[in-house]
C-alpha cells in the first residue's frame, strides 16, 4: 500500500515533462512477432529486458490494450527480433497503429522459430520466449519468460536505436 506522500509526490509529476526525460533514454529497437490464427502480428519496440541469464528470461512490455499484446498471450510464444540500423524502415512499418493484420510480412522472406513466430531476415539477433507470465504495469502489459531459443544476424551490424523521440545512429 502506497503512503499518502508517495502517491502526492507522483501526482505532483508532470506527464509531459516526464514523457520529454524518459525520451533521454538511449534505446534499441525490436519487432515482436506472434501467430494470432492464420496471420503474423508485429509490432516495433523498445521496451523489452534481458531478466536473467540463468535461466535465460526475458521482458517485453506491450500496450495493454494492444491486440500484439492479446495475440502474445493468447499465443504464449513470441520472438523479438532487434534491428539493425539499415532496418528503421522496418520499425516504422510495424510501428504504424492500426495496420492490417494480413500483408505484415509482404515482400519479406522471413525465418520461423519453432513456435512458428516470424524470425526477420537480417536482425542484429532473435529471442524465441515462451511467455509464463502477465504482469499489469499502467498501461502495459509485461510479458515475461524464458528463451527457448536464439541466434545471431550480421556480425559487427549497428542497433536501430532511438533517443529524444528521433531515430540515431552510433558514431564509432
Amino acid at each position: 500500500m502506497q503512503s499518502s506522500d508517495a502517491v502526492d509526490a507522483v501526482d505532483a509529476v508532470d506527464p509531459g515533462e516526464y514523457r520529454r526525460l524518459s525520451d533521454l533514454l538511449a534505446v534499441g529497437l525490436a519487432v515482436v512477432s506472434t501467430r494470432q490464427g492464420p496471420h503474423d502480428v508485429l509490432v516495433t519496440v523498445d521496451s523489452y529486458l534481458d531478466v536473467s541469464y540463468d535461466p535465460p528470461t526475458m521482458l517485453v512490455a506491450l500496450y495493454g490494450m494492444s491486440r500484439a499484446a492479446e495475440a502474445v498471450e493468447e499465443a504464449g510464444h513470441c520472438c523479438l527480433s532487434l534491428l539493425t540500423a539499415e532496418q528503421q524502415h522496418l520499425a516504422d512499418r510495424f510501428g504504424t497503429p492500426a495496420a492490417p493484420l494480413q500483408g505484415m510480412l509482404s515482400g519479406l522472406e522471413v525465418g520461423r522459430t519453432a513456435d512458428g513466430d516470424a524470425i526477420l531476415p537480417g536482425a542484429l539477433a532473435h529471442f524465441a520466449l515462451r511467455i509464463d507470465q502477465g504482469v499489469d504495469a499502467a498501461t502495459h502489459r509485461l510479458l515475461i519468460g524464458p528463451v527457448v531459443g536464439m541466434g545471431e544476424g550480421p556480425v559487427g551490424a549497428d542497433p536501430a536505436l532511438r533517443f529524444a523521440g528521433e531515430k540515431r545512429e552510433l558514431r564509432r
